[in-house]
């Protein structure tokens, strides 16, 4: 006998909510992002290379083992220096927890937000591409906040690609096409919308252009149930259009 479905939350405004949020963890939820590039800074300058932060803005986002690969090929290219990217990946990952260890900074409104789904019985997902380390990490700081992690190890293909989110969908026994996302780089972005998710955007260390049907925020402290109802709905609001 199917069992009957969970009763639909509500808005404040009586809409109905999605029946998922899945977050993005790196510059979304909480303010790491920092800390990975002054790691990467960090390792390549030990070896005698240069890492800019232009380069750095460019793997925001990225899955681990692509940026192990493009911190390997610089090194290997600037100073002949030859490390294996799961070791790069590994020392990074590292120094990040360390970092966390030290004290947390929270991306604006997040935790407000994940009250508010909590309170109202919507299940959230993490939905990183850290590794399983640093997703517990993090997980571990917020009780009760997400009923599903996805880690980076633990997909195939990782961001932009749409595994990651395909897979919190599943875990959580939801069609992420009627689930929100919320995410701060582009290459999040492409990854949730592919998985047919609708997205918040809020960009952190790295722009995202404007497109159909997509929400973009300058700050999660605007983001409500509200909003996240009415984005759910199909119905886009740009806080950053000229």
């Amino acid at each position: 006998m199917p069992t009957s479905a969970a009763p639909t939350a509500l808005a404040p405004s009586g809409r109905p909510l999605p029946p998922a949020v899945l977050w993005d963890m790196d510059g979304t939820v909480v303010d790491t992002e920092p800390h990975w590039i002054a790691a990467e800074k960090a390792l390549l300058a030990g070896h005698g290379a240069s890492w800019t932060h232009e380069q750095a803005l460019q793997l925001v986002g990225s899955a681990l083992p692509d940026t192990g690969r493009a911190l390997a090929a610089h090194l290997a290219a600037e100073t002949g220096v030859v490390l294996a990217p799961e070791d790069i990946v590994e020392h990074l990952l590292q120094a990040v927890i360390a970092q966390l260890a030290a004290g947390v900074v929270w991306r604006p409104g997040a935790l407000e937000l994940l009250r508010s789904l909590a309170a109202a019985s919507v299940p959230c997902a993490l939905v990183t591409m850290s590794y399983r380390s640093l997703a517990d990490a993090v997980a571990r700081l917020l009780p009760g906040s997400f009923a599903v992690v996805v880690a980076g190890d633990e997909v195939l293909r990782g961001k932009p690609a749409p595994d990651p989110y395909l897979a919190a969908a599943a875990h959580l026994g939801v069609d992420p096409a009627a689930c929100v996302a919320i995410e701060d780089s582009p290459t999040g972005v492409a990854s949730a919308e592919a998985a047919g998710c609708r997205v918040i955007a809020c960009p952190h260390m790295v722009p995202i252009p404007a497109a159909a049907g997509r929400t973009r925020v300058a700050s999660l402290a605007t983001v409500d149930l509200d909003v996240l109802a009415a984005v759910g709905a199909g119905e886009p609001v740009d806080e950053l259009a000229a």
